[in-house]
Formats: structure tokens, sequence, C-alpha cells
């Protein structure tokens, strides 16, 4: 049995308004390598870029790893960990029998990704001080500008 890659991966998203012009940044570090993703959108919500941010950083990954998730996002932590996103695929993206699963597109796709590799998801309180989540915010908030979002 091969030996897995252990990776870290640190993301954030960013939104003016919601929706609004939006970001995400995301950082994966193996061992002593780091490689940083950002990119944005006009038109998003801050969920989104927080999925999206998760799901680039799991797009870069080109085999199956150990994957240990730095998120500051409650809403993506607690729909992996306590099993809701699989609930909502297996009710066809309903959070209950009257409402829609938001972000259904970007939560198959992650769920899809996460798949592929051992994950572990791990909530960080934002803006705490984490070195690695706020360089994320930075990237997030930097991308969403070029948007001309107002962050500040």
């Amino acid at each position: 049995m091969e030996e897995l890659k252990k990776v870290e991966m640190y993301t954030d998203g960013a939104c003016s308004g919601n929706p609004g012009p939006g970001g995400f940044g995301t950082i994966l570090r193996y061992g002593e390598y780091e490689k940083k993703l950002s990119g944005g959108a006009e038109s998003t919500t801050n969920n989104r870029m927080e999925l999206t941010a998760v799901i680039e950083g799991f797009k870069a990954l080109k085999q199956r790893c150990v994957v240990e998730v730095y998120c500051d996002s409650k809403y993506i932590v607690d729909a992996v960990n306590l099993g809701w996103a699989e609930r909502w695929k297996q009710n066809n993206w309903m959070r209950n029998k009257k409402e829609k699963a938001l972000n259904a597109d970007l939560w198959e796709q992650l769920l899809s990704l996460i798949g592929m590799h051992e994950v572990s998801f791990n909530w960080v309180k934002g803006h705490s001080g984490m070195r690695e989540n706020e360089e994320c915010d930075r990237m997030a908030v930097q991308e969403s500008k070029k948007f001309g979002a107002d962050n500040s």
C-alpha cells in the first residue's frame, strides 16, 4: 500500500455585497512546498467563494492525498463533517421537503473531489491571527477588488 502525501489546505472567500464582487484564496502546503491559488467573480456570494476556494484547492492536487483542510466557514465545515451535504445530495439537493440546498452545483463538485482523498475539515476562527488564514483572506479580498469590490 502506497504512502499518501500529507497536504495542508487553507482557504477563504470574500464578497462585497451578497451577491456582489467576490474572490477566493487558497494555500496548499506539502512539506516545504507551497502553492497559492486565487480568483474571483463579478457577481457571486460569500458562500460560493468559500466553496470555490476549497474546490480549486482539491482540483490542484494531482494524486490521492491525505488532506487537512483549514477553513473559517462553518457552512462548509459543518456541511461536510456533520454529513449535511451528503444528505442534501441523497435528497436530490433538498435541505428539507420545501427548501432547495443552495449552491448544489458547487457541493456536487466538492463531494466528488473529496471522495478521491482522505480528508478532514477543521474550522478556524477568521481574523484571529492564523497566518495562512489571514493570507487567504488578503488574496480573496484582492481578487474581489478586480471586480470593483470595496472590502476595505
